[in-house]
């Protein structure tokens, strides 16, 4: 098998980085500055994965998204810059990018969060000279669960026949169905291993650090 025509694209947070709760937390912070009914801490965490022009409107609704949507985006923003020193990578995640690169294997991060944190994951990794495309919520229309974002990396990558996607919601594994490759779930962002497998997820493992030494070849689909 051509590795160089092989990929693994990778979410970051809740899959690399162990960021869920902080923006949980900041989204719930940013809603608390809301007359009226606010959704529950763990409505929002569940929703974490999803982008932030999908989320206000699931964890609330569409009147909520028309009349604040932007500034309660604006307020998530200051809340997480607030608590985004205190996040670290989870076990292996850097072990992990750096055994899929040995393999041969293009490595690629696929984000549906703001660019600068996502930079900020990459650096606090140590993995940037690994890693050949990063993608955002900048760089695509739609956010995931649409495939958008991924289809976006794909076209960044060029060449990729065969890829497989990590990530830790069922939001990611939906997006890489879509895309028209498998997901392997992690569950370090929160989700039971049966969501994640009852979303498609061909392989659910705890953290970044049961994935190093893999047999990708098995998990990759042809696209």
């Amino acid at each position: 098998m051509d590795t160089h025509t092989t990929a693994v694209l990778l979410d970051i947070d809740g899959t690399l980085v162990d960021s869920t709760y902080h923006h949980a937390l900041a989204w719930h912070r940013a809603f608390t500055r809301l007359d009226g009914d606010r959704p529950a801490l763990w409505q929002i965490h569940r929703s974490i994965g999803m982008g932030g022009d999908k989320l206000v409107a699931h964890v609330a609704d569409e009147e909520v998204e028309e009349q604040h949507g932007d500034a309660l985006r604006d307020a998530w923003r200051r809340e997480y810059v607030a608590v985004r020193s205190e996040v670290r990578p989870l076990p292996g995640a850097a072990d992990l990018v750096r055994a899929v690169s040995d393999g041969g294997i293009r490595v690629a991060l696929a984000s549906s969060g703001d660019p600068e944190f996502a930079r900020e994951a990459v650096d606090l990794l140590g993995v940037g000279d690994l890693v050949e495309v990063l993608t955002t919520s900048e760089d695509a229309e739609g956010s995931k669960p649409e495939p958008d974002l991924i289809g976006v990396t794909l076209d960044r990558l060029g060449g990729v026949e065969r890829a497989v996607f990590v990530g830790d919601t069922p939001y990611d594994v939906e997006a890489a169905r879509r895309a028209g490759m498998g997901c392997i779930g992690l569950l370090s962002g929160g989700f039971a291993a049966g969501e994640l497998t009852d979303a498609g997820a061909l392989l659910v493992a705890e953290a970044p650090a049961d994935l190093v030494g893999l047999h990708w070849p098995s998990y990759l689909s042809r696209l």
